[in-house]
């Protein structure tokens, strides 16, 4: 009777396993479906604020019908998604889905408003080369972090020291002005997060490995805007800083 209790146990084992599967899977396929969504938010966001000059003007002190520096609202779209992320990671278990949800599409407009100053910045080609280049980039490390065998556990933690460093690193050029720093710390910040993005694929598979085939639909809900607002962030600093470099000024 023991060994056929055993018996059940292992079938019933792989029986889970193998409806684990799909979930896993739904729950990828979620997450990457949320975090295109709210990219294409945010470009678009950020093409109709950059190419409408009412709504630049709110986000912008205008002298003499040039641009002269970020008006108060400006300040606060800029850092406001700061306080979203945040809000996000730090509400997550008491927030309803459908808050999470709003909260992170109003964040994908958020940054798209405060990207639109980018644009403004650089040309409208070496932008969409630049997005195509980190597309490429984002995609070939997705697909590495997601089939790679190799436990990237301890690699992600360095990463992690490494961006702390480069943000200290930053703050202290805000400073300094130092022409050679800026460019150590794109350099740097280009190659933290292409790492990152393997990283955090890799993390997000296995939480979705985790996800038991009775798990709530609500709970499926908010771990994937979590998940694809994570994959959002990666991609979006990767752009930025690879803008650095490839982008061409007005």
């Amino acid at each position: 009777m023991d060994s056929q209790h055993r018996g059940f146990n292992i079938i019933e084992q792989e029986y889970n396993k193998t409806q684990a599967l799909p979930v896993a899977k739904t729950y990828m396929a979620n997450v990457f479906l949320w975090m295109t969504l709210a990219l294409a938010v945010t470009a678009v966001t950020a093409y109709w604020f950059a190419s409408t000059p009412e709504l630049m003007g709110s986000l912008m002190n205008v002298t003499n019908g040039r641009y002269t520096g970020l008006s108060v609202l400006g300040w606060i779209v800029m850092l406001a998604p700061l306080g979203f992320v945040l809000l996000m990671s730090m509400g997550y278990q008491r927030l309803s889905p459908v808050i999470l949800t709003l909260l992170f599409i109003a964040f994908a407009i958020l940054m798209g408003m405060s990207l639109s100053f980018v644009l403004l910045a650089y040309t409208g080609a070496s932008v969409f080369k630049t997005f195509a280049v980190t597309s490429a980039m984002f995609g070939v490390m997705a697909v590495l972090g997601y089939t790679t065998k190799t436990d990237l556990t301890k690699f992600g933690s360095i990463l992690m020291m490494a961006l702390f460093g480069m943000i200290i690193a930053m703050v202290i050029n805000m400073f300094m002005h130092s022409s050679m720093m800026e460019y150590i710390i794109s350099v740097a910040g280009v190659l933290i997060f292409t790492g990152l993005t393997a990283y955090d694929v890799q993390k997000l598979k296995r939480i979705g490995a985790g996800i038991g085939v009775d798990s709530q639909d609500a709970n499926m809900r908010k771990m994937s805007i979590m998940g694809a607002l994570t994959l959002y962030l990666d991609f979006i600093n990767l752009f930025l800083f690879l803008l650095r470099f490839l982008g061409d000024r007005k």
